[in-house]
């Protein structure tokens, strides 16, 4: 007998937006970057509670551009570059670009609201205004079509910053090659204690919408995403406690907003 199996919307819409920003390998001769310069922005304009001084990037968008434009010179290759520092420099360039993106449309009360004048574009993610060497990408390329397909790495859901409250915070560091692995987990730390985004308890657990969305990533290898969260979390949630999903707030994770 045929057996169907239905997966929820969210997980088809993942599916789908997976494979739709799938991404070839680009050929390349480049060598891996340094990050100092985005560092030191982030330090600067970042707070430790990662919200994001815009303003201050504007003022500093020259050095910003400069970044960007190191970044648009290297596209990682396994040949020259290792495994860390293609995922570190991939995360990096996601939230550099994100920020580009806010700053050359300041001030908005959302992301969600930058549409770059371009009719039918499906959303922010999907504008095509990153060029890497002869690449064109947009963040859901990046976001999807690299980091989540090609490293199998949960933790980017925590490194990852979408420019919005309800978002994994800034962190107001760079990542880099030799310390990743302590990164991404003070990262997943960071994002679990966070009670405005994730209210933990041993018998009820009140999530982040990305465990939801991205529920499939955190499941590999048959763990719950209790078992999952457990690994981080500042509190042993129970395997049978009750799951509720918060609502995400995609206003602008902007100082003093």
């Amino acid at each position: 007998m045929k057996t169907t199996v239905s997966l929820p919307a969210s997980a088809l819409l993942i599916l789908l937006t997976l494979s739709a920003c799938k991404v070839k390998d680009y050929p390349s001769s480049s060598r891996p970057v340094s990050h100092e310069t985005w560092d030191s922005l982030l330090r600067e304009h970042v707070s430790p509670e990662g919200w994001v001084d815009y303003p201050g990037f504007i003022r500093d968008s020259s050095r910003l551009d400069s970044y960007l434009r190191l970044l648009q010179r290297h596209h990682p290759n396994e040949k020259y570059w290792g495994r860390d520092e293609r995922l570190a420099y991939w995360i990096n360039a996601y939230n550099a670009f994100t920020v580009k993106l806010v700053i050359d449309h300041y001030p908005v009360a959302s992301i969600k609201d930058i549409k770059n004048g371009i009719p039918f574009v499906n959303s922010v993610w999907d504008i095509k205004f990153i060029q890497i060497e002869g690449a064109n990408y947009d963040l859901n390329n990046i976001e999807h079509g690299i980091i989540r397909a090609k490293f199998n790495e949960p933790r980017i859901h925590f490194a990852l910053n979408c420019a919005s409250i309800s978002c994994p915070g800034l962190w107001n560091r760079a990542y880099t090659a030799d310390k990743l692995d302590e990164q991404l987990t003070r990262a997943a730390r960071d994002f679990l204690s966070d009670e405005r985004k994730n209210i933990l308890s041993k018998d009820k657990a009140q999530l982040s919408k990305i465990f939801s969305w991205y529920g499939m990533d955190f499941k590999k290898g048959g763990k719950s995403v209790i078992e999952y969260i457990n690994q981080y979390a500042p509190v042993q949630v129970d395997s049978d406690a009750k799951v509720e999903y918060l609502e995400y707030d995609w206003g602008l994770n902007e100082q003093g907003g």
